[in-house]
């Protein structure tokens, strides 16, 4: 890549570049707002957790031309299964109904299913019924948390020991960013947060962290010995390091969002399997967060950690004030140059430049081009005027006497 003609080729050489690092104030902006909306549609409309999380009874049957959301929802009210979620999910073969209910005991729980049978002439065999406990519930939600929890640990632990604690700081960062925009979205879709959604963040976790440390190594690359070479600032040496490793960061994550899209647009979209679409969902959302993240946040993160460091403040004073006096000195030059330029054109236009009529002629001891001869008191011109290449010189002390003629050259 580093020697190719391309765009890859030029971002990995320098020839073109773009300033991530010196923008993180745009990027801060951006990543704000979308974290507020986040934070706020989490507060006011809450995440739809699944019956896992919950608890509850679950009825699965077949759908009917006479099935309907809020038929359903009368006949398991008047049954004594109080308020119920009703949700279709269609495939080309068969459409199924999933009717979920709170905790409900196993004598509510048969009433429920007999009065959904008889209602809508549905077969003991078609008629599925899951039962969930709200302590199984509580379990799987603290042993998600704990895992989170660990997960995060450790790969604190890992960078700062492989790395430096500033790039641990950075990654860090960028992974609670991530998990907030993802839960987010969730909130702001109404998506159902599932066990297997759960398995999808850590999935994505991972992801994100891997894009970030590939950044993160090119970084430590560029700035090895710079406070020796002093040839550029460590926000600049971590902006190259971006820019380099920009295509293959791009590249990854389109190669790894196609089948996941494909995955939640063709599996959950048309053949309406749920458990895709809650893994799907997240990887897809997840993806994109931590690609935005590795390139907008942990760089410019990790450059403002490092600029506050006093050997790498000094350095960006010296660089910036020999940057200053080289472009100075530019200036200055181009200034002399331009001067230099213009009287030698003045020199060249006085030398070449024919003299003109209503001069004086010169007397005896200047030395013109207008040589004359005097004749009785009366001037004659001699021949056409020519310009003068060079002075004349006269030797030792002669001197013309009076009334001599000049020579003629």
């Amino acid at each position: 890549m580093a020697h190719g003609g391309g765009i890859a080729g030029r971002l990995y050489r320098g020839d073109v570049s773009i300033n991530f690092v010196r923008r993180q104030r745009l990027w801060y902006t951006i990543s704000g707002i979308i974290l507020l909306v986040s934070v706020l549609a989490v507060v006011f409309k809450g995440l739809n957790f699944s019956q896992e999380f919950k608890g509850g009874s679950s009825f699965t049957f077949p759908a009917s031309s006479s099935t309907t959301q809020d038929s359903i929802s009368r006949v398991v009210t008047s049954a004594g299964g109080g308020d119920s979620s009703v949700q279709f999910t269609s495939t080309k073969l068969l459409q199924q109904v999933t009717v979920q209910t709170g905790n409900l005991s196993s004598t509510a729980t048969q009433k429920v299913a007999s009065a959904l049978e008889q209602v809508f002439h549905i077969t003991q065999s078609n008629m599925s019924i899951q039962l969930v406990g709200p302590t199984w519930g509580g379990q799987i939600t603290s042993k998600a948390v704990e895992a989170l929890i660990i997960f995060l640990v450790v790969i604190v632990l890992y960078l700062s020991v492989a790395f430096e604690w500033r790039m641990a700081v950075a990654a860090f960062i960028a992974l609670i960013h991530d998990i907030l925009i993802t839960i987010g979205v969730y909130a702001l879709t109404g998506f159902s947060v599932s066990p297997t959604s759960v398995i999808g963040l850590l999935t994505i976790l991972g992801y994100s962290l891997y894009d970030t440390v590939v950044v993160f190594d090119k970084v430590r690359e560029n700035t090895a010995g710079l406070l020796t070479t002093q040839r550029s600032t460590y926000s600049d040496a971590a902006n190259l390091a971006l820019n380099q490793t920009l295509v293959r960061s791009i590249n990854t994550s389109l190669t790894a969002l196609i089948p996941v899209a494909s995955i939640l647009f063709v599996g959950a979209g048309l053949l309406g399997a749920g458990t895709l679409k809650d893994l799907a969902l997240v990887l897809f959302v997840g993806m994109l967060s931590g690609t935005y993240s590795s390139i907008f946040i942990a760089t410019p993160v990790l450059a403002d950690l490092k600029e506050r460091e006093p050997q790498y403040r000094d350095l960006a004073v010296k660089v910036n004030r020999r940057l200053a006096g080289g472009r100075a000195a530019q200036r200055a030059t181009g200034t002399a140059d331009s001067t230099a330029a213009s009287a030698t054109a003045a020199v060249t236009v006085a030398d070449t430049a024919p003299a003109d009529e209503d001069d004086e002629p010169a007397g005896p001891d200047q030395e013109t081009g207008d040589v004359t001869e005097q004749d009785g008191g009366v001037t004659v011109p001699a021949a056409a005027p020519r310009p003068v290449i060079r002075q004349q010189r006269v030797a030792g002390n002669a001197q013309r006497r009076p009334g001599a003629k000049k020579k003629r050259r």
